[in-house]
């Protein structure tokens, strides 16, 4: 899990909403088909270290170039249910997080700010959980959206 304060997490928020405006490529992010993948790559200028498969869904791992290992859940069907994130900088969650990116934005800048939870954070919307902790160059996040979860599959299992 990654641990930032709250308000380092909405600086961050609000760094990313200026970018709303910018037409960025194609993803596959939470929601999305796992035959958008290869635009993660691209836009993310990462490797795919590789496919892993397990009871009930899939694990793409994609390696960013500044050491950031993104894990993304494939259900069956194909879609992106869960999304983690474990290295020395934090991802873009725009990216990763798709259309869900604004009910993030939203519950988050609802959450209270508490100084005793500096350096964990988490979300829970209507259909989005996030919850992520870390410090500089030591980051750890998972995202997934209850509704998406395959039969048989808990957030344990969200690594």
């Amino acid at each position: 899990m990654m641990r930032i304060s709250l308000c380092a997490a909405h600086a961050t928020l609000a760094g990313l909403g200026l970018l709303g405006g910018a037409a960025l490529p194609a993803f596959a992010a939470l929601g999305d088909n796992v035959a958008s993948v290869s635009s993660d790559l691209v836009h993310m200028k990462a490797q795919m270290k590789g496919v892993t498969p397990h009871a009930g869904f899939t694990v793409q791992e994609i390696a960013t170039p500044s050491g950031t290992l993104v894990r993304e859940y494939i259900s069956p069907t194909g879609t992106v249910f869960a999304v983690s994130w474990n290295g020395p900088t934090k991802p873009d969650l725009r990216q990763l997080f798709g259309s869900y990116f604004q009910p993030f934005v939203d519950a988050s800048s609802a959450a209270p700010h508490n100084a005793a939870t500096r350096r964990h954070f988490q979300v829970r919307a209507p259909d989005l959980v996030v919850q992520s902790n870390g410090h500089m160059r030591a980051f750890h996040g998972r995202a997934w959206v209850p509704s998406l979860l395959p039969p048989g599959v808990t957030p344990g299992d969200i690594e």
